[in-house]
Order: C-alpha cells, then sequence, then structure tokens
C-alpha cells in the first residue's frame, strides 16, 4: 500500500475519537472546503483574466487530478459492476470536463463574487427541483423557505445585472449552465455505488480522456507561453486544491458532521468569495451583489436541512436526559442475600403507616 492511500485509510478508518474531537475536526474540515471552494473561484477568475485562457485551465483542473487519482481509477476492486453508461455520461459530463468548461468560460465575463452567488444559489434549486421530479423526493417547509430565498437572491442579482446594463450577464449565463449539469451530475451519484474517492477518480479521468480531442482540436498554447510561476499556480490551485484536497475535506467533513450539517460549508462561500475577490483583485460587488448574498446565504443554511427546529429541540432534550442520568444515576435495589447498608430504615411491610 502507498503512502498516499494509507493516509487516506487513516483519515476513514482511525479509532473512534470523543464527540467534542469529532465537532472540531469536522468543524475545522468544513471551513477548510468552503475556503477551498471560494479559493478555486477566485483564482479561476484571476487565471483567466490574466495570462491563461479556459482550456489552458481546464487541462490543469482536470489532468492533474486524474494522475494524482491514478491508483484509485487503476484497481478494478470494489467499483459497482452494475455501473451503466448512462449514468457514467451523466457523472463525466455534469461533473467534469463541460462543468468546468462552462464555469471557466463564465469566470472570463462575470466578476468572482457572481460566481460564487449564482453556483451557491443555483445548484441547489436545480438539485431539488430535479429530486422532485425524477426522484419524488419530498421538501419540508423550512427547506422550501430556504429554496425561495435563494431564487429571490439570484433573481435580484440578475435584476441588478439587467438594470445596470452589464457585460457580465454573458457569465451569469454560463453559471446557470453550469448548475444545470452539476444538478445532474449530484442526482446522478446518488446510488450509484461510488465512493466519493472512487466517484472524484472516474470524473476526473473521463474529463482527461475527453480533454484529448480538444486540446487537439483548439490547443493549449498558453501552458508554454505564459509565465511558469502562473502556470504553476494554477496547477497548484485548480489541480491540488480544488480537485483533490477539497474533496478531502469536504468528505471528513460529511463523516464527522453529517451531509446536512457539512453541507452548511456551502454558505460560505460566496460570502468569502466576495470579500476575497474585492481584497485580492479589487472587485467590488455592486450593491445587488451584497443584496444576493443577505438572501442566498440564510437560503442555503435552511435548504441544507441542518436547521429543523423540532429535531433540534429533540436532540436538546435527549442530551439533558444522558446528562441528568449521569449526574443521578437510579437507584439499584440491593440484590439476594445482600444487607441494607447501615443506617438505612427498614422496609416497610404493606398497609402499615410508621408509628407517629
Amino acid at each position: 500500500m502507498s503512502s498516499s492511500a494509507f493516509s487516506i485509510s487513516r483519515i476513514f478508518h482511525a479509532r473512534p475519537a470523543s464527540p467534542a474531537r469529532n465537532l472540531a475536526i469536522g468543524v475545522l474540515a468544513a471551513l477548510a472546503a468552503a475556503l477551498v471552494g471560494s479559493g478555486w473561484q477566485i483564482v479561476t477568475r484571476h487565471g483567466v483574466t490574466t495570462s491563461l485562457g479556459p482550456v489552458e485551465l481546464a487541462v490543469l483542473r482536470y489532468g492533474v487530478p486524474a494522475l494524482v487519482l491514478a491508483p484509485l481509477w487503476c484497481r478494478r476492486t470494489g467499483w459497482p459492476a452494475a455501473m451503466s453508461l448512462g449514468r457514467l455520461a451523466l457523472l463525466v459530463l455534469g461533473g467534469g470536463l463541460p462543468f468546468g468548461l462552462l464555469v471557466l468560460a463564465g469566470a472570463r465575463w462575470a466578476p468572482a463574487a457572481h460566481m460564487g452567488i449564482f453556483m451557491a444559489g443555483c445548484m441547489p434549486l436545480f438539485v431539488a427541483l430535479g429530486g422532485r421530479l425524477v426522484q419524488g423526493d419530498r421538501l419540508g417547509r423550512l427547506r422550501v423557505l430556504g429554496l425561495v430565498l435563494m431564487a429571490l437572491g439570484v433573481a435580484a442579482l440578475g435584476l441588478g445585472v439587467w438594470r445596470d446594463g452589464l457585460a457580465s450577464w454573458r457569465g451569469d449565463l454560463l453559471f446557470v449552465l453550469a448548475a444545470v449539469l452539476w444538478a445532474a451530475y449530484t442526482l446522478a451519484f446518488r446510488g450509484c455505488g461510488l465512493s466519493p474517492w472512487q466517484g472524484a477518480a472516474l470524473v476526473n479521468l473521463g474529463s482527461a480522456v475527453l480533454l484529448v480531442p480538444v486540446v487537439i482540436v483548439w490547443g493549449a498554447p498558453r501552458l508554454v507561453t505564459a509565465p511558469w510561476t502562473d502556470v504553476a499556480f494554477q496547477a497548484l490551485g485548480q489541480g491540488v486544491m480544488a480537485g483533490v484536497l477539497g474533496l478531502v475535506a469536504y468528505t471528513v467533513a460529511i463523516a464527522r458532521l453529517g451531509a446536512a450539517r457539512a453541507a452548511l460549508s456551502a454558505a460560505l462561500v460566496p460570502v468569502l468569495t466576495a470579500l476575497g475577490a474585492a481584497w485580492l483583485l479589487g472587485e467590488v460587488p455592486q450593491r445587488s451583489a451584497w443584496a444576493a448574498l443577505a438572501l442566498v446565504v440564510p437560503g442555503v443554511v435552511l435548504a441544507s436541512g441542518a436547521v429543523v427546529p423540532g429535531r433540534l429541540a429533540a436532540d436538546l432534550r435527549r442530551r439533558a436526559a444522558r446528562r441528568g442520568a449521569r449526574r443521578h444515576p437510579p437507584a439499584v435495589p440491593p440484590g439476594p442475600g445482600t444487607r441494607p447498608a447501615e443506617g438505612a430504615a427498614p422496609p416497610r411491610s404493606p398497609g402499615h403507616s410508621p408509628r407517629r
């Protein structure tokens, strides 16, 4: 077993930790996943507006993880035998190269803050709509309220772009189309039998294969002409950080916190992207973007399903009951053949009251 495979197995098969340690590790992993997600959006915007183009970034985004995860897709053991070609195509098209090219091309037209808002606001909407139509998923009232808030936030940003006559509408439209593809990937991944690592290896390998004709037709000349520092920086940000480490962090957050609470990290991504782009790229969001954030962020929190008042109250009651049971253990009657403790009152016979 290689050292990387050994370290990965230690992450997911470590000894059970205490609840406090589990919570701390899960929170740190969720924060790391949010930082990686927003960092990828900022790095992408920087790359397509300086020395590299969408095709060059796609080569780094999918080629590097395909090589890093090669030990997984070279192994045939553990892969589900009933994987259909249609589901396989949806996984690669929805979460791989076509999705990435839409995002990378949209980043040339729209600022990074738009990417964070449209991706965070549209993806859960399309996943919920597709799950309802295709798989018959039911949504609670709070989740519906969260989806409505996200739709209002996306609409507020779209109306602001249209009112101000900004050219970013092209990139915004590409972000919405990318969200449609990601929803298809999410629904196809449900019940496919692949682990997150196998899914990442499969998507990156399929995307690397699809990149071959794209590079043959259009080429990727900027990988040679661009400064090597820019290429190395994008290889680290696109391939290693977004393609590998982001997956590790998010999967650890799911294992420690649960899927619903881990999904709360998505609420931080548009905020971190807007603040980071304003600081690092000088892209100060317009007022409609701040209004959209004020609606999308709580919408993501509610739509994740982690905030359910009844469930939270039940959890609190169960925890209080466990703490009370530990502090005041129930009295255990003495077993047969044992004498009562000294100073204890003798047992009373039924029907007789103590003499006053």
